[in-house]
């Protein structure tokens, strides 16, 4: 019963609650006329057919001649709002009115999908044009589709009720919701890569003996090994321990790439954390002036800061392990930053390589990086605060088994 209404809902229409209270009504006016042979009661029930007759007729004619358009919708990151433009245009001769409009939100762009954005619009004369906006908050990274409009009315009578689908070009529209990027202070595990082969270059400034106090881009702990002429002599008296003072580099025209694996056997928060740093470490390194690129299995190497987003935004798990395997090995002899799940994915690569683990490392690999403990999926958290997390953890140094 429920697909046959919904095929007339769509078709022609079904009736409402006083539709068939007034189709009982004339039923029961035309046997009480048969069987009293009253001339009145033959009337009302006449009357009452012909009310139930045009108002079944009509309200699929008001839709008829309704067009809905669709404006482009800009790209946002994941947590953020977007805004959903909709151009409603009578094409047709009369008036409509009351009629309601119906979006459709795509799965898993935002949270809250219990009812779907209605618009009432009460007049809208011949050639004339009405425009919906509302927002939406995004929930996850993705590319999603907007794909159908539903008009409904019962008017004039309010006795049936019809609906009309619109799916076409003008109505369908693409959002992009690019995965979340982290502000990065410092990144060591970016900082440090290509420090076993290439010199680096220290600020200019550096040379004059005069201006050492502007050249020192952060403080930490001395540690064995450390050279005594990089030792910050007044914070290490005022502290009561020896300072060493990180100098400004300069790193530019490096090469590197940050290859993302792909593989099954992430979890859903793994992968998403996965995904966030890739693209936080992206724009680190482009800040540094690095020639960073992106790499993933089907996508290859990409650079430029929106396809980067794209590919993150589309990018999901897949079941071909072995060929990232051969895929990650076929790249060139420079620096690679192996964001993986898989433990026995790191001896593959090489020296001047860093990798990024989500899960238990079984035993210290040759090259350096670090391992991410995820957080908790909680979506009740602020969405900018889910990944803070994840962002200390980016932030600290890496781990290596040349210590």
């Amino acid at each position: 019963m429920k697909r046959l209404f919904s095929y007339l809902e769509y078709r022609f229409c079904v009736p409402e609650f006083a539709g068939w209270m007034l189709m009982m009504l004339s039923g029961f006016f035309f046997a009480a006329a048969t069987n009293t042979l009253s001339g009145w009661l033959y009337v009302i029930s006449g009357v009452s057919f012909a009310i139930l007759l045009i108002s079944g007729v009509l309200p699929s004619r008001v839709i008829k001649d309704i067009e809905i358009v669709r404006s482009p919708i800009e790209p946002v990151s994941a947590g953020e709002a977007i805004a959903v433009e909709l151009i409603v245009i009578n094409t047709g001769k009369a008036d409509k009115s009351l009629f309601q409009v119906y979006d459709f939100i795509p799965q898993n762009l935002t949270s809250d999908l219990t009812l779907s954005p209605v618009k009432v619009i009460e007049d809208l004369a011949p050639a004339q044009k009405q425009t919906w906006i509302y927002t939406l908050n995004t929930l996850y990274r993705g590319i999603f589709w907007f794909k159908k409009v539903d008009l409904v009315t019962a008017s004039p009578f309010g006795l049936f009720r019809s609906r009309r689908s619109l799916m076409n070009k003008q109505v369908e529209q693409k959002v992009i919701v690019y995965p979340q990027v982290l502000t990065l202070n410092q990144c060591p595990l970016i900082d440090q890569i290509g420090a076993e082969e290439t010199p680096k270059t220290y600020s200019q400034r550096y040379i004059n003996s005069n201006a050492n106090e502007g050249l020192t881009k952060a403080l930490r702990p001395y540690r064995w090994g450390d050279p005594t002429r990089l030792i910050h002599w007044r914070s290490s008296a005022k502290l009561g321990e020896l300072k060493i003072r990180e100098l400004e580099i300069t790193l530019s025209g490096q090469d590197l790439v940050i290859a993302l694996d792909t593989a099954l056997g992430w979890e859903n928060l793994q992968f998403e954390e996965a995904v966030v740093a890739a693209a936080s470490l992206y724009f680190y390194a482009q800040s540094v002036n690095l020639n960073v690129k992106l790499w993933t299995r089907f996508g290859g190497a990409v650079q430029g800061q929106q396809i980067v987003l794209e590919t993150l935004a589309a990018i999901n798990p897949t079941s071909d392990a072995q060929g990232s395997l051969e895929a990650v090995a076929r790249l060139p002899e420079i620096p690679l930053v192996w964001l993986t799940h898989r433990h026995d994915s790191l001896g593959d690569l090489s020296s001047s390589s860093r990798w990024l683990l989500w899960g238990q490392i079984q035993s210290l690999a040759e090259t350096s990086g670090l391992m991410i403990e995820s957080g908790e999926d909680e979506l009740d958290v602020n969405f900018k605060d889910r990944f803070q997390s994840l962002r200390s953890q980016l932030q600290r140094q890496v781990i290596s088994s040349n210590r």
